[in-house]
């Protein structure tokens, strides 16, 4: 299956909570998106893999993405070698995205500083006619996406460029909602972390407004890239 766009996250929820509200207005505009979550969460504070795994196929239905697949990467211990850069190449090669979008490339998490490279490496590697990989028996041939963007994620990082997201926060907040195991809930009995505050959860909605001020929209979404970007024509920026 040939997708547009192919977003990967460290975990089940970064792509909801980094640039859920694009996905969902890139999907409204008739593009196939699917989402590759590089590990389990298994390390989380809160709820379980079993239950992250549950919540991440939910969240998936709400944002109407294709495909979601989980490499099972090592929460917190994967690294930036051969054998995790083939996996990502064959998901590469199997959905022969235009787009890719992935972790923020600096951020509280280690784990998304490190996906970021990961996956934007990988990228590269994918292109390259003499790395052989397979899928399900069947050689793959290459396949290098034409651009890379990082979602924002923790960290307030200057974006490179904005979406107007506006009309799709909601939906957004939908799917951020599923993960109910890992954000705000005052009936929990279970340990506080950092994401699990009300003021973690209500930040989502009041970062994307205040990026939406800025270019005088409701909401937006902020990215960073990895080369200039160009355009065809001067009224195409709003």
């Amino acid at each position: 299956m040939k997708l547009d766009i192919l977003a990967f996250g460290a975990h089940p929820d970064d792509v909801e909570l980094g640039c859920g509200a694009t996905v969902a207005k890139e999907i409204s505009l008739g593009k196939k998106v699917g989402i590759i979550d590089l590990t389990r969460g298994e390390l989380g504070t809160r709820g379980s893999a079993e239950i992250r795994a549950i919540e991440a196929e939910n969240s998936a239905k709400i944002l109407g993405v294709v495909a979601r697949e989980n490499l099972g990467f090592a929460d917190g211990f994967f690294v930036n070698d051969m054998e995790h850069q083939l996996k990502i190449i064959e998901m590469v090669r199997k959905y022969r995205p235009e787009i890719v979008l992935c972790n923020s490339i600096d951020d509280r998490h280690i784990d998304h500083g490190k996906g970021s490279k990961l996956v934007s490496d990988a990228c590269y590697l994918s292109g390259l006619v003499k790395i052989q990989t397979s899928h399900q028996g069947e050689a793959q041939s290459q396949w290098r996406p034409k651009v890379v963007y990082h979602y924002i994620q923790w960290k307030n990082l200057k974006p490179d460029f904005v979406v107007d997201v506006s009309g799709f926060i909601d939906k957004k907040m939908e799917s951020i909602k599923a993960y109910s195991s890992q954000f705000y809930d005052p009936n929990s009995k279970e340990l506080e972390t950092p994401i699990t505050s009300k003021n973690f959860f209500d930040s989502v909605d009041y970062r994307a407004r205040d990026l939406g001020r800025l270019i005088g929209v409701s909401h937006a979404e902020g990215f960073t890239v990895e080369r200039l970007l160009g355009v065809n024509e001067l009224g195409n920026i709003i």
